[in-house]
């Protein structure tokens, strides 16, 4: 028995032995693919870089290209003694950045190529390609940078730069060279693996002189290099345009939402910033330019700012009071008797209606007391968490206090104080609704950003639910290809009916309530909005303005902030109808509105502050460029003072509540 054992193991032994010195055999005997592959002084890896997908918009305008390029490497242990001097003076450069990068260079390693020079135009490879011939161990590889002949949505769809150390080294599937082209921010982020492509490669036969010898096994093992998916976007090019010239001058955001799709028509954040002057070789230069300034373009206000919503927020108070039957559409409220101020409008009847139309502050106080009250709870101090808790849940359904979804890689959650919140801050039952009322009109603790103002008008629009926003409407030529989740439907669990209530009340605030003059009126367009104005630490309180028209069968809904700019009715709304206009219309007929808000110029505190508006200078980044880019930011003047704000901040609150 155990010499049966024995040959059966010895067997299974030298089975495995002579199944590896067959493999062995056919690699280095047989097949001369592996062999050559593994000679390093006979065959040459060329790899070839694909061009990244171009960005259009909805209509198929262009919004992002490419520009072809070379970039210049070198291999340390290729470089012989040459005439230094000579070769400065050709490309151009210092003899302090050549050792530099020489240093660098080597320190990476002497045996792998690494960048030289980034982004020499066709025209410099042609002049200098000849004369290459006296400096072995530089080579050149075609590559591209980005162009963006729209000049607009800098922060949406963000740039591309050098692979980070980290990122680098992070790669779970080795692709990226060191170098190397990656998205950093925006879509250029979030798309990354469908814009970049896919790499080619060439195995080039060398002799021992380095020689070119022609391609290696008639080019059986090269592979083609496969251009980046072309990226179409939701976007309407001509109403981000003109958001773009009405926000000359001012500091804020535009957001705007076709309701029964989710998709984002238009998205800017303010002071904007010409796209190409971080595309070229002075990235750094216009890099630092951007971070210093006060008015912080570099700050997407849209998906990642900070506000409070200001009386838009009673919009969604009275849904969810209606929702639970704390009032109904005929409850009405005394103007006084709250700690909040009233707008001095007309107060028969102050039913939900108007409260809507005159952004009643004391009515919509009563609302919030009434849904804190909707309890069988006559403890106070009982009675208030058990019904922000509800209250929570039920306004977090409109996505507050929580990412929407949105396909950009920054997008901030806000806050929606809950029970935790304030019992972290009070203690547990050391709180009750007068400690909390500033709630009740948009103030106090709440914190959300543009996108989530621009969502809510899209909600009310669609009487209900709301689809994940986003940017992206497909790739390549059938325009498919976009994430399921991306059109998520999301609902509030309110009847449609009470969204019926209000938005009466919103058109009437349009055309005969805190809209005043007719700027919000656009013939043939019936406009449903409302007008919030947030306050702030420092200077005039921020203009808002929500919307959607027309009332019935929405196609759009919109979201504008102007900071500093005072009373929502001011400045947001007329620079948010005239977009609406721009959309359904296709053209501007209220050109003098237009032309008011072109030329109002607000400046925002801390734009002051810096004894300056913050204007940057959009040289052009590249010869390449075919295009000279436009100065966004033009020098600001100041703002006519704007109408007061009616709210008078409870004692109760503390002045840093709220970022």
């Amino acid at each position: 028995m155990f010499q049966n054992r024995k040959q059966i193991i010895l067997s299974f032994f030298f089975l495995v032995c002579g199944i590896y010195l067959i493999r062995l055999l056919y690699l280095q005997v047989i097949d001369d693919k592996y062999h050559a592959l593994g000679s390093t002084g006979a065959l040459k890896k060329e790899v070839q870089i694909p061009l990244r997908g171009q960005i259009y918009d909805r209509n198929g305008k262009l919004l992002v290209a490419n520009v072809d390029v070379y970039d210049m490497k070198v291999t340390p242990y290729k470089v012989k003694p040459m005439d230094t001097t000579m070769f400065c003076r050709l490309f151009n450069i210092t003899r302090g950045y050549f050792d530099s990068t020489m240093t660098l260079a080597k320190t990476y390693s002497r045996n792998r190529a690494t960048i030289f020079l980034r982004q020499l135009t066709k025209e410099d490879y042609a002049r200098v390609a000849d004369a290459m011939v006296s400096f072995p161990g530089f080579t050149f590889e075609l590559s591209f940078f980005r162009t963006y002949p729209a000049h607009t949505m800098a922060n949406a769809l963000g740039y591309i730069g050098e692979i980070s150390k980290k990122a680098y080294e992070d790669q779970e599937v080795e692709y990226y060279r060191s170098g190397d082209y990656i998205g950093i921010t925006g879509l250029e982020k979030q798309y990354e693996s469908e814009l970049r492509g896919r790499r080619g490669v060439k195995f080039t036969m060398m002799n021992v002189h380095g020689e070119d010898k022609g391609s290696y096994a008639n080019g059986e093992y090269d592979t083609l290099a496969v251009i980046g998916k072309n990226l179409i976007s939701t976007v309407d090019l001509d109403v981000q345009q003109l958001a773009d010239s009405l926000f000359q001058g001012k500091t804020g955001c535009a957001v705007a939402i076709e309701p029964t799709t989710g998709e984002i028509l238009a998205i800017g954040s303010y002071p904007y910033y010409d796209p190409n002057i971080l595309s070229g070789k002075q990235f750094s230069k216009y890099f630092k330019e951007l971070y210093r300034n006060p008015d912080k373009p570099l700050n997407d206000r849209v998906a990642t700012g900070f506000f409070r919503p200001g009386s838009t927020f009673k919009l969604a108070q009275a849904l969810v009071a209606l929702q639970l039957g704390a009032i109904e559409p005929s409850t009405a409220f005394p103007l006084g008797g709250a700690p909040v101020k009233c707008h001095n409008h007309p107060g028969s009847p102050n039913d939900l209606h108007n409260a809507v139309r005159f952004s009643c502050n004391p009515y919509f106080y009563n609302v919030f007391r009434k849904i804190m009250g909707n309890t069988p709870e006559t403890n106070p101090f009982k009675a208030a968490p058990i019904m922000l808790s509800k209250w929570h849940d039920m306004i977090e359904k409109f996505g507050y206090g929580q990412k929407l979804g949105i396909d950009l890689p920054s997008e901030s959650s806000g806050l929606l104080p809950n029970v935790k919140y304030y019992d972290k801050r009070y203690g547990a039952f050391q709180w009750k609704f007068s400690n909390i009322y500033s709630l009740s009109i948009g103030e106090g603790e709440v914190s959300i950003n543009m996108l989530k103002m621009a969502n809510l008008a899209a909600t009310i629009a669609n009487r209900g639910y709301w689809i994940t926003p986003h940017l992206v409407k497909g790739f390549g030529q059938n325009g498919k290809g976009v994430n399921p989740q991306l059109k998520q439907v999301h609902k509030t669990f309110i009847d449609p009916q009470n969204y019926e209530a209000i938005i009466g009340g919103m058109q009437d605030a349009v055309e005969r309530g805190t809209v005043g003059g007719g700027a919000g009126i656009v013939e043939g367009i019936a406009i449903c909005g409302k007008t919030g104005t947030s306050q702030n630490k420092k200077g005039r309180d921020n203009s808002i303005f929500i919307a959607f028209a027309p009332r019935y069968n929405p196609k759009i809904a919109i979201a504008v902030m102007v900071q500093n700019a005072g009373f929502g009715g001011s400045v947001a709304a007329p620079i948010a109808t005239l977009m609406i206009e721009k959309y359904l219309k296709r053209k501007i007929e209220r050109t003098a509105i237009k032309e008011r808000m072109i030329n109002l110029s607000i400046k925002t505190v801390e734009a002051m502050a810096a004894g300056g508006a913050g204007t940057i200078n959009t040289e052009k980044p590249m010869p390449a460029t075919k295009t000279t880019p436009k100065t966004p930011i033009k020098p600001k003047k100041e703002a006519p003072k704007p109408e007061k704000t009616a709210f008078i901040k409870p004692k109760e609150i503390t002045p840093n509540s709220t970022k």
